[in-house]
């Protein structure tokens, strides 16, 4: 699977296809910054290693589906 797959892709003609905006792996980061955000609680937040971590969670996620 191609790791540039469209999150929400829409239908067209009865056939699935790419649409501008967010891939998959974006998606995924950002479902797994919001847990960790509310996984650790009001501590302080350096949002920078955040991104980081999220965006290696993504990447296991993605390679899992493959």
């Amino acid at each position: 699977m191609k790791d540039d797959q469209p999150a929400f892709p829409t239908n067209v003609n009865g056939a699935f296809g790419p649409t501008d905006g967010m891939t998959l792996r974006d998606y995924f980061a950002a479902k797994a910054m919001a847990a960790f955000i509310v996984a650790g609680g009001s501590g302080s937040i350096l949002y920078s290693s955040l991104a980081d971590q999220s965006y290696i969670a993504a990447d296991v996620m993605m390679e899992r589906r493959k």
